[in-house]
């Protein structure tokens, strides 16, 4: 004699992993959002252009920042000429074709954005590009 068994179950699908994908995803958005705010932070004024062409960032691009007082910032973050040297030298070694931008004050002495060029020359670093105000 054949007997027939019900499940009074029904499948459903697991809801912590997928809350847990969420929370993930809000992280990474958090972060993500904060460390763009930082280059936004810079103490520079950037100069005006007439003529500058808009150009999409590349996600990749590589910050370097220079001040009124000459000091650099590498994406962000205050930095000594050591540590921007060793991070020019890794970009160089690993990845020489990553897009560098350069964000100068407008007031600074233009030796201090020649400092930052030339160290960009000395490793081959030959996407550079200098970011300027958007026009109003």
């Amino acid at each position: 004699m054949r007997t027939e068994i019900f499940e009074e179950e029904s499948i459903e699908p697991q809801m912590a992993p997928l809350i847990d994908c969420v929370f993930l995803l809000l992280i990474f958005f958090l972060v993500a959002t904060t460390l763009k705010k930082l280059e936004r932070q810079l103490p520079v004024s950037l100069p005006p252009a007439v003529q500058a062409q808009e150009v999409a960032m590349d996600p990749q691009t590589l910050v370097i920042g220079v001040d009124l007082e000459g000091r650099m910032y590498l994406s962000g973050n205050m930095a000594t000429p050591g540590v921007l040297m060793r991070q020019l030298d890794e970009v160089a070694t690993h990845q020489p074709d990553r897009p560098v931008r350069i964000d100068a004050d407008c007031g600074t002495p233009f030796e201090h954005v020649v400092q930052a060029l030339e160290a960009l020359n000395v490793r081959s670093i030959s996407n550079v590009s200098v970011h300027v105000a958007d026009r109003k």
